[in-house]
Order: structure tokens, then C-alpha cells, then sequence
């Protein structure tokens, strides 16, 4: 029997290791990588309660190693996806109907088994599986997606507690219900984090799922998935599979029981998601939720009253962590005439300090972008910027090796050209874009900034006057939904920046915020009459 409301109070965020010399943590995440190294692991989907392996076996590499293999894992077909779509509805009912405490607190174990036990060979899975360095790693797999689960479950428990007005004779509530029917999880390669909310979030509010996670990303999917089985997730909630995205989309596009999409990827697939989605609408029980995030072309504005040095920080560190490859990374930025000199020069400077290499020698800044379709659509942009013509020139960096690992420099464009290819087309890669700009024609700027490109993902303006502060805040309001002044456009922190953007950035529905909770929820509104009328007239129809 239930009786008793239970409500998450508001967690604080994980705290970020240092993995500082000398420090326990650096040891215990060192033995982890060594331990991993040493296994080769046969990676199966999870289909209601079956471990699912196939004969198609692919094998895992480091992209900083290419030649080592870390293990295989089973590729699907359409009969895998029915499967988990019949798992999934199996599941349904009995998981939508237990207790509110029940399901929250196996997303706060998972948090806790994250947090403690799992925490550097988590860690370590996504340093080795998407050559991410020690914090890179960190902060994603471990404190972000530990804050994710915390976070969703006090957001949730805030939305159960709020309910409708009673007026006397009259009691009001408000039933908020998982979504009629499984709820589809497309989750990318870059962060681990990512990849454990889109499918946790939409289960935590009653929903089944069925996850595909970016085959890149299945090394450390796979031990997220464990971990979710270890604090009791029942079977059939969360199935995960491992096919490719067009065999995924015919079968799950088609099923009358398609509730909705959880998806982070590119711009394009999701367009082809919506569309398809459009064409089937007779076709399902209702109408799907739809939420993606998809690309950027992120940008950071410097103003002429800018601390110089506080702008090639954001710089470095905005485009290069995670060799760009972040939705979020500063990928063009503009530099005031009077200021380009002293920035270009410190941004040359600290760029040729930045040292690239695996991700297992911890002084390596920048490491291996994902995979070589990736490393050859880079370099083919660095080529082009090679060729020297008019409009561009390559002031640092530009040399790409993939004979042992995707290597890639970081490095720097400066174009004369502010609609220049590389200013306009995502690249996701360690690859950024420089213009000068007539520091006296700061509203000129504005308006190529925010007309520039079709994303509108994240921004930053770097400025010590306020009232340009101000008015960049206020022109560029449509131009990025997650906007940072004096900081680098990069590091949204679960439950201080929610994030998300809009116009081809996606449908800005903030992960990690309790806007996104509701999209995977119904609403039902249950009113009782106390005290029933027995009478159909009202007063007004009587005349005397």
C-alpha cells in the first residue's frame, strides 16, 4: 500500500575530481585503464531480460590506438529492434504503475554506484572508448550523468507536487503519466553523459525505452547499462540495441505504439525523423513527442573592451577540449582590429603548448577525434584552408596523422571573409575559425553573427563594457540558446545551465532542467464533485 508522498530534495552537483599528481584518484584511474586494457569484452544487446549476442561481430578500438582492440560487440537487425519494441511493451504496464520511490530510487542507486564503486572504470571506458583526457572524462561520464540522475529525480518529484486548485465542494488533482507506448533513445559518440540521460530520463517518468546508443559509444554504453541492472532496474524498461540508424527507424517509425523520440545527433538525421515521423502520424496512437539536440556552429564575440587574455582561454579551451567535438565547442570566433594583433599572437602561442597524443599519457591536452569518416571530413577542411587563397590562411596547427590514431592538431583559421566555409559549416573537430572585424563596427558584427549560420546553439561575448554586454545579450537573443559572457561557450553544468538551442540546433527542450521532463509525461486532470448537484436549472432561469 502507498501512503506517503516522497519528495527528492534538491542535490547538490557532484564534485569534480583533479586527478592531480600524487592524488588517490589518479592511481585508482590508471589501475582501472590497465585493468580494462586487459579484458576483451563480448558487448551483447539487452532485450528484455536476454543477453542478445549475434554472429555479426564488430570490434572496439581506441581511436587513439587504432591497432588495439578493447573488445566486440553484437550488431542487430530488425528482428532485434522488434524484439526489444515487444520487451519494452511487456515491461509497460507494471513499470508505469510502480510507486514514485520505487523507480526514483533506482536511478539514485545507480547515481550512488556511479559515484563510488563504477566511478574510474567508468571513467576509464570513456577515456579508452572515445579517447577523451582524465577531466574531459570526468566530467562527462562520472559527474555529469551522476547529476543528471540526481537532478531529474528532484525535478520530477517537483512536478508530481504540483497540482491544480480546489475550490469548496470541488477536489482538483493532476496525474502525470509515462507517454502511451515506448519511447525511442538515440544517443551520440561524444558524451557518455548524454548517452545514460536520454534513455533514464524519459524511463524515470513511467516510460519504456528502447536505446541506441552511437556504435561508438557502445565500450562505455554497455558498462552504463550494468550499472542500471545493478540498482534494480527491471527488465524490458530500458532495452539496448546495437543497429544501424535506417534498420532502427523502418521498424520503429512504423509501430502504432511509438510514443515519442529522445534524440541527440545531427541536424540532418533528425530532420529525416521529424519528416518520417510526419508522413506516419495515421499511423500511431498519438501524437509523438519530439525532442532533439542536434549540431552547432558556435560562436565566440570579442569586443574591443575585452581582456585580451580572458579571450584566448575561452578560445583555447572552448575549441580544443575534447578536440572540438562538442556540440557546444567555439568553432568561429571575431576578433576587434584593435585587439587582433595581441590575440592572434597569445592564441598561436598557447595552441603550439597544447600537446596531442593517448589519452593513457596524461599530459596530453588534445587527443584522436572519433573515427576516420570523421578525421578524413576534418582534414578535408584543413586542405582546403591549406590551399592558401585569398580568404584564408592557417596561423597554427594544421597537421593530421592517422597512422596509429585520428590525430589531428589543433588548429587555427584566419579567413578575410566573414561567410568563409569554415565560418558556416559545422566541422566537429579541434578546427576553429578566425575573423577581424572593425573594432568600430560592433553592431555591423551583430548582425553577421546572428545571420551567419542556421544553428543556434551556444554563444559567448567577451567584454568588459557593460553596455556591450547588454546589447549583444539583446541582438544575438535567437542566436544561441545557451549564452555566456566573459566565458568560453562550452561546460553547461547540470541544474545551473540547462541546455539546449534552437532554430537547425534542435527543439531547445534544455536536458538536465525540468522542462525536459515534461515532454515524456501526460497529463491527466481528475476532478471530484463532493457534494453533486441534483438539479439541472440554474438561478438565473427563475424570474421572480
Amino acid at each position: 500500500m502507498h501512503f506517503g508522498d516522497f519528495y527528492y530534495p534538491l542535490p547538490a552537483n557532484e564534485p569534480v575530481l583533479s586527478y592531480a599528481p600524487g592524488t588517490k584518484e589518479k592511481a585508482a584511474l590508471k589501475a582501472a585503464i590497465k585493468e580494462l586494457k586487459a579484458t576483451k569484452l563480448d558487448v551483447p544487446m539487452y532485450i528484455g531480460n536476454a543477453e542478445v549476442r549475434t554472429e555479426n561481430k564488430v570490434s572496439m578500438h581506441p581511436p587513439h590506438e587504432r591497432k588495439f582492440v578493447l573488445g566486440h560487440y553484437s550488431e542487430g537487425d530488425a528482428t532485434h529492434v522488434r524484439k526489444a519494441i515487444a520487451a519494452a511493451l511487456k515491461a509497460k504496464d507494471k513499470w508505469a504503475n510502480l510507486s514514485w520511490e520505487n523507480r526514483a530510487n533506482i536511478f539514485l542507486k545507480a547515481a550512488d554506484l556511479l559515484a563510488t564503486k563504477y566511478r574510474f572504470q567508468m571513467v576509464a571506458a570513456t577515456m579508452l572508448g572515445q579517447s577523451k583526457n582524465a577531466y574531459q572524462a570526468e566530467i562527462d561520464s562520472a559527474c555529469e550523468l551522476i547529476d543528471f540522475l540526481r537532478f531529474n529525480v528532484h525535478y520530477l518529484s517537483e512536478i508530481y507536487r504540483q497540482q491544480p486548485l480546489s475550490v469548496a465542494g470541488v477536489q482538483n488533482r493532476v496525474e502525470y503519466r509515462p507517454l502511451e507506448g515506448f519511447v525511442l533513445a538515440v544517443t551520440p559518440f561524444n558524451f557518455t553523459a548524454i548517452g545514460g540521460n536520454l534513455p533514464t530520463s524519459a524511463a524515470m517518468c513511467g516510460n519504456v525505452v528502447v536505446w541506441k546508443p552511437a556504435h561508438t559509444q557502445i565500450y562505455s554504453a554497455q558498462l552504463f547499462m550494468r550499472i542500471l541492472q545493478e540498482a534494480g532496474l527491471p527488465d524490458g524498461v530500458i532495452n539496448m540495441v546495437h543497429v544501424d540508424g535506417p534498420v532502427l527507424g523502418e521498424v520503429v517509425f512504423a509501430h502504432p505504439e511509438f510514443a515519442g523520440v529522445h534524440f541527440t545527433g545531427s541536424t540532418g538525421v533528425f530532420n529525416y525523423m521529424w519528416k518520417t515521423i510526419g508522413q506516419n502520424m495515421s499511423a500511431y496512437k498519438s501524437y509523438p513527442r519530439i525532442v532533439g539536440e542536434t549540431g552547432g556552429k558556435d560562436f565566440v564575440l570579442i569586443h574591443k573592451s575585452a581582456d585580451a587574455d580572458v579571450a584566448v582561454a575561452a578560445l583555447a579551451r572552448g575549441a580544443f577540449e575534447y578536440q572540438g567535438q562538442k556540440c557546444s565547442a567555439a568553432s568561429r570566433a571575431y576578433i576587434p582590429s584593435n585587439l587582433a594583433i595581441e590575440i592572434k599572437k597569445k592564441l598561436v602561442a598557447e595552441v603550439k603548448t597544447m600537446t596531442v597524443g593517448t589519452v593513457e599519457n596524461f599530459t596530453n591536452f588534445v587527443n584522436a577525434v572519433i573515427d576516420e569518416k570523421s578525421f578524413d571530413k576534418i582534414e578535408g577542411y584543413i586542405k582546403g584552408a591549406r590551399k592558401r587563397d585569398s580568404k584564408s590562411k592557417i596561423l597554427v596547427g594544421g597537421k593530421c596523422d592517422k597512422t596509429e590514431g585520428f590525430f589531428i592538431e589543433p588548429t587555427v583559421i584566419e579567413t578575410t571573409d566573414p561567410y568563409y566555409v569554415t565560418m558556416c559549416e559545422e566541422i566537429f573537430g579541434p578546427v576553429l575559425t578566425v575573423y577581424v572585424y572593425d573594432e568600430n563596427k560592433f553592431d555591423d558584427i551583430l548582425k553577421i553573427v546572428d545571420n551567419t549560420s542556421a544553428y543556434a546553439l551556444t554563444g559567448a561575448i567577451i567584454a568588459q563594457d557593460r553596455y556591450a554586454v547588454e546589447t549583444a545579450t539583446n541582438k544575438l537573443r535567437n542566436s544561441a540558446g545557451n549564452f555566456y559572457i566573459n566565458d568560453k561557450p562550452t561546460g553547461a553544468v547540470v541544474g545551473q545551465q540547462p541546455f539546449g538551442g534552437a532554430r537547425a540546433s534542435g527543439t531547445n527542450d534544455k536536458a538536465g532542467s525540468i522542462l525536459n521532463l515534461y515532454r515524456w509525461l501526460s497529463a491527466r486532470t481528475v476532478k471530484e464533485v463532493l457534494t453533486p448537484v441534483r438539479d439541472y436549472r440554474y438561478p438565473f432561469l427563475q424570474e421572480k
